[in-house]
C-alpha cells in the first residue's frame, strides 16, 4: 500500500513538473513588445496571461509570474485591468482592512475547514464588478488597433482571451485541491467569491452617458481606441491608474438537501406548522417543528423549510398511510447517508410524547417538490368524521348518503378562514360517502367519505350557513354538526408512496 502511494506521488510530481515546463515555454513564447506595453500600462502578470489565452496552472505558478514580472519594474502597483483581483489584493469587508498579496487559497481552505463541512468535491462561484469586463473590452480594442496585424494577435488575443473569472478559478483551484484534498467539480458544495468596486456603478454610468452623447452627435465609435490619443468627444476609453482595489467577501455553502416521506399525526392539539397568534402559541407543538427540527439537528444545517401535500386543521388527526411531506434543509454540514436517514426516522418515531410519526423517510432530489405538486391537484383524500344530527338516524338515510357518487359541491371560502383566505367560490367533488352506525346511539354516526383535494369537510357537514351546498345537513334535511375528524387516507401516486 505504501509503495503504491509513493508511486502515485512520484507520478503526480512528474506530471506537475511536465506541466510547469510547458507553462514556462508558453510564457517565454509571449511577444515581448506587447508584454512590455501591457506592463507599462499597469496590467498585472495574470491579466497578461489571460489576454494571450493561456490556461491552467500558469496562473498558480510563481516562477512563471516572476519571469513576466521581471520585464518591468511596475509590477507592484495595482492592476489597472482587474483592480487587484488576480493579484490577491483586496479590501476585506469582514476585517475592514486592505490585504495585499495574501495567500488566498490558504485563507479559503482554513475557513472551509473551520466550518466542518463534509464534501467529496467543491466548486467555485465568482462574481466580479461589470467595470472589469468593460476594461477588458476596451483594452482588447486598443490591442487590436496596435497589434492586430501581427500573427500572434490573430492566433491568440483575438479569439482566446480568458475572462477574469476563469483566470481567478485557475489561480485558486489547483492549490485548493491540494489544501482540501479533493477535486474541483460541479456539485452541491460551493465556495462563492464576491468582488465589488466603488467605481463600478459610477464608471458604468459615465460610459453610458458618453455613449448617449456620441449617439446624439451621430459620431461613430472606432473599433480600436488608442491609449495615446485623447479624443475630444470623450468616446475613447483610457485605462486609468487603479487607486483602490475591489472589496472582497467569500463564504461557503451547500445546496439544499430534500428529505421526503409521510407523516402521521395522532394528537388533536398539534398544528401542521408553527401557529402563533398575538405572541401566544396555539397547540402544544407542530409537525413542522418535530420532524424538521430533528432532521435539521442531525444534518447540522442553518435552517429548513417544511412542505406538505395539503394540510389538516389542528384538531384533525392524520391517520392511515400518512400525508406526503418534504423537508428542505439549507446549508447542511453533514452528508446524509441511507443509514443516517433511517436513524433520523427512528429518533422521530421514538420520541416520548408520540405526537407524530414518519414513514418511508428518504433522501430525494430537488425534483421531489415538483413531483409532489404535480399530483396534488388530482389526489383524493379519505376521511372519517364523527357526526351529530338533530334527529334520529333513519334506515333510508344510509341508502340516501351512499347513493351519491361524484357529487359536485360548491363551497364559498369558509367563515372561519375568511380572515386569511380570499373570498372565492370553489367547486369540489365528493367521490363517495357511507354511514357507519354507532351502537346505542341514534343521533351519532361515523361518516366515511372520499373527496377531491382541497374540500372543506367540516363545512360540507354543517353547511357553513349556506356557504357550502349541498351539505350533509341539506341532504338529510336536518341540522348536522361534526364532532371529530380524521384524515385516514391520501391517494397520491408519487415518489413518496
Amino acid at each position: 500500500m505504501e509503495e503504491h502511494k509513493q508511486e502515485e506521488s512520484m507520478k503526480h510530481l512528474g506530471e506537475e513538473e511536465g506541466e510547469e515546463e510547458s507553462v514556462s515555454e508558453s510564457v517565454r513564447d509571449l511577444p515581448s513588445d506587447a508584454v512590455k506595453e501591457l506592463l507599462s500600462e499597469g496590467v498585472c502578470a495574470r491579466c497578461i496571461f489571460r489576454l494571450f489565452g493561456l490556461q491552467g496552472r500558469v496562473y498558480a505558478s510563481s516562477p512563471s509570474l516572476s519571469s513576466v514580472s521581471s520585464l518591468s519594474a511596475t509590477t507592484h502597483q495595482l492592476c489597472t485591468l482587474c483592480f487587484g483581483i488576480l493579484q490577491f489584493t483586496y479590501y476585506s469587508d469582514d476585517t475592514q482592512t486592505l490585504l495585499q498579496n495574501q495567500n488566498l487559497p490558504l485563507l479559503i481552505a482554513d475557513t472551509v475547514k473551520r466550518h466542518a463541512y463534509q464534501f467529496h468535491t467543491f466548486s467555485l462561484e465568482v462574481s466580479i464588478p461589470p467595470i472589469i469586463l468593460s476594461n477588458d473590452n476596451s483594452l482588447r480594442s486598443y490591442m487590436k488597433t496596435k497589434f492586430g496585424s501581427q500573427s500572434w494577435f490573430q492566433e491568440n488575443l483575438h479569439t482566446g482571451c480568458i475572462s477574469t473569472k476563469d483566470a481567478l478559478k485557475f489561480s485558486l483551484i489547483y492549490p485548493l485541491e491540494n489544501l482540501l484534498e479533493c477535486k474541483s467539480s460541479m456539485g452541491p458544495f460551493r465556495i462563492r467569491l464576491t468582488y465589488t468596486h466603488t467605481k463600478a456603478s459610477k464608471g458604468d454610468q459615465n460610459r453610458s452617458d458618453s455613449a448617449e452623447t456620441c449617439k446624439r452627435r451621430k459620431i461613430e465609435i472606432p473599433v480600436g481606441n488608442s491609449l495615446e490619443n485623447d479624443s475630444s468627444d470623450g468616446c475613447e476609453f483610457l485605462l486609468e491608474k487603479a487607486n483602490e482595489p475591489c472589496h472582497f467577501t467569500f463564504y461557503c455553502y451547500r445546496t439544499p438537501f430534500y428529505f421526503g416521506g409521510r407523516y402521521l399525526k395522532y394528537s388533536r392539539n398539534v398544528s401542521q406548522t408553527c401557529w402563533i397568534i398575538d405572541d401566544e402559541r396555539m397547540g402544544e407543538a407542530s409537525v413542522e417543528e418535530i420532524i424538521g427540527g430533528k432532521i435539521l439537528q442531525a444534518c447540522q444545517g442553518d435552517s429548513f423549510k417544511f412542505h406538505a401535500a395539503g394540510r389538516e386543521d389542528i384538531d384533525v388527526r392524520m391517520l392511515g398511510p400518512g400525508r406526503p411531506f418534504l423537508v428542505e434543509v439549507q446549508n447542511a454540514r453533514h452528508i446524509p447517508s441511507e443509514l443516517f436517514v433511517k436513524d433520523v426516522e427512528r429518533k422521530i418515531n421514538n420520541m416520548e410524547n408520540k405526537l407524530v410519526r414518519v414513514k418511508n423517510l428518504k433522501l430525494v432530489g430537488s425534483e421531489g417538490w415538483d413531483l409532489m405538486r404535480e399530483g396534488e391537484a388530482e389526489k383524493q383524500k379519505q376521511y372519517a368524521a364523527l357526526v351529530w344530527i338533530s334527529r334520529p338516524l333513519k334506515d333510508e338515510d344510509f341508502q340516501c348518503i351512499s347513493s351519491h357518487k361524484d357529487l359536485k359541491v360548491l363551497q364559498r371560502t369558509p367563515i372561519r378562514v375568511l380572515h386569511r383566505r380570499s373570498p372565492l367560490e370553489r367547486e369540489k367533488i365528493i367521490h363517495w360517502m357511507k354511514i357507519e352506525a354507532i351502537a346505542g346511539s341514534s343521533q351519532y354516526f361515523l361518516l366515511h367519505l372520499c373527496t377531491q383535494a382541497g374540500t372543506y369537510i367540516k363545512e360540507f357537514v354543517h353547511g357553513d350557513l349556506g356557504r357550502t351546498h349541498p351539505s350533509i345537513g341539506s341532504i338529510l334535511g336536518c341540522r348536522a354538526e361534526i364532532l371529530q375528524l380524521d384524515v385516514t387516507d391520501i391517494k397520491m401516486e408519487c415518489f413518496l408512496t
